[in-house]
């Protein structure tokens, strides 16, 4: 990775190229005088009932997240920040890291990471960032940072941002190891399925051109070599379009991507995915209605489209059943709303899953969550949330529930 982050810092530093009077006017000390402390505290109570011959689950965890933004100079800045997941009262859960196998999984190992690390600069025309970093492409579909999770997916790396016209951004990523949820550290309970660290190198192509505001098109084409997580048979290469947008009210996106093998893959992937959604909002309150298909393949081995980097818990229903996309992929209608209610938020959605070949009825999960300010304290927050999977000829029936509160300065 250094070759390319000695080219970027170069690039900055040369764009921000003035007179010595210049630099005079912006001394090098706003980097701290006008940077921001990073403080964030998020306690979670999460339950887990499945039935299955695991004991139900029951966590209780403190994320601690500390750090500081710097202020800017010349367009460069920095951020650092660093992540504490403790266990708070006994372990019965299973974190995939404590060895707890015989209850249910809540996915929050223990531990103390750097979450960012990162040096950024700003020009009118872009920007560039190494180190590292948090990536959201879009709406974190294919990539994301899986923050619903006490610790957080982020990627070392280089990303670049080009907006040379109105309305069009260009961004190229090059990622060399990801963070995932599953760490800070790997230990003797690691599997390819869960690793800390997923090495590779993966490039990360996006154009996006919000031509009005009824009509955005994105097309995009993400390299994942991803050498280490199952056996390096999620490595792919996933192309695709997006087009989404709003008008009095009625909002819309429609979605088609294919997948590919790359990179040591031993699998000859070759699936599709498709997305067609419709929103309405009055006064206050959205509705919307989705169709999502992630193609499968009968051929030997799991080789449906695949979604390794992305926030999968925002997709295909809270209760995290599909994380894995099925050998014979998947289908996912829903429905939902959500409404101001009593000062706080309530959501609630429907989902409806059968596989995408052949004609099995997977299941249906019911979701609702309910987030509200607490009166008093500027920057906490609570919330409730509560999934429940119905199983047919997928899984077993699962319910889960959180209890949460999450302060932000």
């Amino acid at each position: 990775m250094r070759p390319i982050t000695l080219s970027l810092l170069s690039l900055a530093i040369a764009s921000s190229t003035f007179s010595h009077a210049a630099f005079a006017s912006q001394p090098l000390s706003t980097l701290i005088t006008e940077g921001k402390p990073i403080l964030d505290l998020r306690y979670r109570y999460e339950h887990v009932d499945q039935d299955n011959a695991l004991n139900n689950a029951n966590a209780q965890t403190l994320r601690t997240r500390v750090g500081f933004q710097s202020g800017k100079w010349y367009g460069l800045s920095a951020l650092i920040e660093a992540d504490n997941v403790s266990r708070i009262g006994d372990a019965s859960y299973n974190s995939t890291r404590n060895g707890q196998g015989d209850y249910s999984v809540v996915a929050d190992p223990d531990g103390s990471e750097v979450n960012q690390a990162l040096l950024r600069y700003d020009h009118a025309l872009g920007s560039a960032v190494v180190g590292r970093q948090r990536i959201n492409l879009d709406n974190q579909r294919f990539v994301g940072g899986v923050g619903w999770r006490q610790n957080e997916q982020t990627y070392d790396g280089a990303l670049g941002q080009l907006k040379p016209l109105d309305g069009l951004t260009l961004t190229y990523a090059y990622i060399d190891n990801i963070n995932s949820i599953f760490g800070p550290g790997n230990g003797r309970f690691d599997t390819a399925g869960n690793p800390a660290n997923i090495e590779g190198h993966s490039h990360l192509l996006n154009a996006q051109y919000v031509a009005m505001p009824e009509l955005t098109v994105t097309a995009y084409q993400y390299r994942l070599g991803l050498d280490n997580l199952a056996l390096g048979n999620q490595s792919s290469q996933t192309s695709g379009v997006r087009l989404n947008g709003a008008l009095s009210g009625v909002s819309y996106a429609l979605e088609y991507a294919q997948q590919q093998d790359y990179a040591d893959n031993p699998r000859d992937l070759d699936s599709d995915y498709y997305l067609g959604e419709l929103g309405y909002t009055f006064k206050g309150v959205a509705l919307k209605a989705g169709y999502e298909v992630l193609g499968g393949d009968a051929g030997p081995g799991n080789r449906a489209f695949q979604t390794p980097l992305a926030t999968k818990h925002a997709f295909q229903g809270w209760a995290d059943i599909f994380l894995l996309t099925p050998a014979d992929g998947l289908e996912d209608a829903y429905i939902g709303f959500a409404t101001p209610l009593l000062g706080g938020n309530l959501a609630a959605w429907y989902h409806d899953f059968s596989a995408e070949q052949g004609s099995s009825q997977y299941g249906n999960e019911i979701d609702v969550s309910y987030a509200h300010p607490i009166p008093g304290v500027k920057g906490l927050v609570g919330l409730v949330k509560y999934a429940s999977y119905d199983a047919d000829e997928f899984s077993v029936d699962t319910d889960k529930f959180w209890a949460q509160l999450q302060y932000s300065y």
